[in-house]
């Protein structure tokens, strides 16, 4: 007699292995990928700095190279009458001194980009150390640190980076920390309020159990936890300290020669708008194109990582 053999019924656990979860991570990943104006943000700021970091490699002329017979020309495409046009390669017409715009526009990017990152660094990492510890700690302690906060929050934020600037002689690598160190305020008062609300989660409790030390679980709860709004805010302070950078340019307390900036070129373009216009509009609209993509990119992130827009 034939005997009778039944195959198990997979099918349940095919499809049970077919289905996979997703992160927290590539799900903000997708909705990121989502907003257009998150992406041509990304993608116009990575050219940016893409043409910034191979400058040389762009242009014939060198940084500083002069050339004494085209100062202040127009490029040759500049529409209207001008005193003169550069010809070449002087894709932006050159400066006062005879300087090709458009390799210091792209040097100028190298800074500009420069100070907002390293000085958005500091201020990211005073503030979220500050903030944290506040929220954590509490009590007193609290109250004190945030007074703190409150007292600095009303002196004037640009008289405090100028004075910094000239005790300390207009130092390149104080630009970052002088900028940096007062524009973390924000910074640690958003930190303050997610740690106030993540201090009160089962997660934390159960370190606390553990025997886990404060500032274990401060490093290794509290702020991977609180990383979200943080990445947001961070992405908004770049372009404010890239405007700070270039204001103290303009007033001549920031970048000196050799080196220089956007705000550099856009005070020396100022001066002579009227003859040249052409030195003020090129770093302009990159100043503006590169702010107004971190805006786009901010705004992307926080719809992303926002859990309550899920």
């Amino acid at each position: 007699m034939a005997r009778l053999v039944t195959q198990p019924d997979t099918r349940g656990i095919e499809t049970a292995r077919a289905v996979k979860g997703r992160s927290l991570l590539a799900d903000a990943q997708t909705r990121l990928f989502r907003n257009k104006a998150a992406v041509a943000g990304m993608a116009i700021l990575a050219t940016v700095a893409l043409m910034a970091i191979f400058a040389p490699m762009l242009s014939p002329y060198a940084f500083s190279d002069q050339d004494y017979n085209t100062i202040g020309c127009a490029p040759s495409w500049w529409l209207g009458e001008v005193r003169c046009r550069a010809g070449g390669a002087h894709w932006f017409g050159t400066d006062g001194v005879g300087r090709d715009l458009f390799v210091r526009t792209l040097y100028g990017a190298r800074i500009s980009l420069e100070v907002g990152l390293f000085a958005t660094f500091v201020s990211l990492s005073i503030g979220v150390i500050y903030g944290a510890t506040a929220g954590f700690v509490g009590g007193r302690t609290d109250a004190v640190m945030m007074h703190i906060v409150d007292i600095l929050y009303s002196l004037p934020f640009i008289f405090m980076v100028i004075i910094l600037m000239v005790i300390f002689n207009q130092n390149f690598v104080l630009l970052f920390v002088a900028i940096g160190a007062v524009s973390w305020l924000t910074m640690a008062r958003i930190v303050r309020g997610q740690t106030l609300s993540a201090k009160q989660k089962e997660y934390v409790e159960a370190a606390r159990a553990a025997g886990v030390s404060s500032f274990g679980i401060i490093t290794r709860h509290i702020v991977p936890n609180v990383v979200g709004p943080v990445i947001v805010y961070v992405t908004l302070t770049i372009p404010e300290v890239i405007l700070a950078e270039s204001f103290l340019s303009f007033l001549g307390l920031g970048i000196r020669e050799p080196y220089t900036s956007w705000g550099v070129l856009i005070s020396e373009g100022a001066q002579q708008i009227e003859t040249a216009p052409w030195a003020l509009v090129f770093p302009g609209v990159f100043m503006v194109l590169t702010l107004f993509c971190f805006n786009f990119i901010g705004d992307g992130l926080r719809d992303a990582l926002d859990p309550k827009d899920r």
